[in-house]
C-alpha cells in the first residue's frame, strides 16, 4: 500500500523484501532488494539482502535460478533523482525541490542504469561462455558504478582466462565494499592458489568458513591447499 502511494520508496521496498524473505518467497524478496539498489546503490541492507538471496536461490533452483526470477522493474531516473535529494515536500510530490542539482542527479542516475545494463550484458555473455567479452562489459560497468557483484563477476572471467593477478585484484576491490563477501573470498583464494601464494589463499578460505562453515567448495579447496 505504501508503494502505491510513493512508488519506489526505499523503506517500503526493504521492509517488504524482508517480509518476503521471512516467508521464504526468495524470488520476490530478490526483486525488491534489487529495485531498492536501483533507487540508491549505497543501501547496505539491500546489498546484504541480495547476497543472502543469491545463496538461497542457488540452493533452491540451482545455477539457472536467475532465469526463474520475475521481471525486475526499471526505476525511472526521476525516482532515483527524487530519492537521492533530501526534500521537505510532501511524500509523493512529483516535482523535485528547486535546490536539487538536477543535471548532476540525472546524469548519476542515468549512469547507474547504464552500469546495470552493462552488467546484465556481461552476465549473458558469461552464460554463453564468452568470458573475454563479458570482462569488457563488466569493465565498462565499473567505470560508471563500482559494485561488489560486478567485481566478483569480472574476477570469475579473469580466473577462466587465467589472468590470476587481475582476478585477485578485483576480489580485493569487492572486499573493500563487502568485507565478508563469500564469492570474493573464494575467488581470491582460487587466484592466490594459482599464483602459489598458499598462505594468503588459506587465510581467505578460513575467513570464508567463519561465515559459511559448511561451504563444500571452500572445504575442498582448503584440503587441496593443505596438500600443496
Amino acid at each position: 500500500s505504501a508503494l502505491e502511494l510513493v512508488p519506489f520508496g526505499i523503506k517500503p521496498l526493504l521492509r517488504r523484501a524482508a517480509a518476503y524473505e521471512a516467508l521464504e518467497r526468495y524470488s520476490l524478496a530478490y526483486v525488491d532488494y534489487k529495485t531498492a539498489l536501483q533507487v540508491d546503490c549505497s543501501v547496505q541492507a539491500a546489498h546484504d539482502g541480495v547476497n543472502r538471496i543469491d545463496k538461497a536461490l542457488l540452493e533452491k533452483d540451482g545455477v539457472n535460478w536467475r532465469q526463474k526470477l520475475p521481471p525486475i522493474p526499471t526505476v525511472p531516473v526521476s525516482a532515483q533523482t527524487r530519492w537521492s535529494v533530501p526534500s521537505a515536500q510532501a511524500p509523493g510530490a512529483n516535482t523535485p525541490p528547486a535546490t536539487a542539482p538536477l543535471g548532476e542527479g540525472d546524469k548519476t542516475a542515468a549512469g547507474m542504469e547504464r552500469a546495470r545494463m552493462l552488467k546484465e550484458e556481461g552476465n549473458e555473455l558469461v552464460k554463453k561462455g564468452n568470458h573475454k567479452k563479458a570482462a569488457e562489459k563488466y569493465s565498462e560497468s565499473l567505470k560508471l558504478n563500482k559494485e561488489c557483484a560486478t567485481y566478483t563477476n569480472r574476477a570469475l572471467c579473469y580466473l577462466t582466462l587465467k589472468q590470476y593477478k587481475e582476478a585477485a585484484q578485483d576480489c580485493t576491490e569487492a572486499l573493500k565494499l563487502d568485507p565478508k563477501n563469500v564469492k570474493a573470498l573464494y575467488r581470491r583464494a582460487q587466484a592466490l592458489k594459482e599464483l602459489k601464494d598458499y598462505k594468503s589463499s588459506i587465510a581467505d578460505i578460513k575467513s570464508l568458513l567463519k561465515t559459511e562453515p559448511k561451504n563444500t567448495a571452500a572445504l575442498k579447496l582448503l584440503q587441496e591447499l593443505n596438500r600443496a
